[in-house]
């Protein structure tokens, strides 16, 4: 079992089916049930995924990221100290974005195996706390 934290983009891959990537994230989360791996996010990943629904008011589509969010199937971190902390390591390299630090820090404050992202700059990082950094293409699972 291992721990594996979804950034932003793979969440609204797979609840708005975008016809590119949403199939990979399909079956990147059909093997993770599988292997009983455990699934990570943030608290800012939820607020970034409700931005477009609730501004086009796509109750729908705001309804099943609620409901996915709830689900005992998903680990919702928050930006805590142990966060903190890590965000002000993180953010010493400043061509790390401050909302991928955030995600990073929350990440690594979970002591994560694995981050995946969909961004390239992202996967090649290496932060304490987070074992392996990949893009969706690329995640060993």
């Amino acid at each position: 079992m291992a721990k594996v934290f979804w950034d932003t983009n793979l969440f609204i891959y797979l609840i708005e089916e975008n016809r590119e990537f949403s199939p990979a994230v399909e079956n990147l989360r059909r093997r993770m049930l599988q292997r009983d791996d455990r699934l990570y996010t943030s608290a800012m990943t939820v607020g970034e995924v409700l931005v477009k629904p609730l501004s086009t008011r796509n109750t729908s589509i705001a309804g099943r990221y609620r409901k996915f969010f709830a689900s005992q199937y998903v680990t919702v971190a928050g930006f805590d100290l142990a966060a903190a902390e890590a965000y002000a390591l993180i953010r010493q390299d400043r061509a790390i974005h401050p909302a991928d630090a955030i995600q990073l820090a929350c990440a690594a404050a979970a002591e994560v195996d694995l981050f995946i992202t969909n961004d390239d700059r992202l996967s090649k990082r290496n932060i304490n706390g987070i074992n392996f950094i990949t893009s969706l293409t690329r995640a060993p699972i």
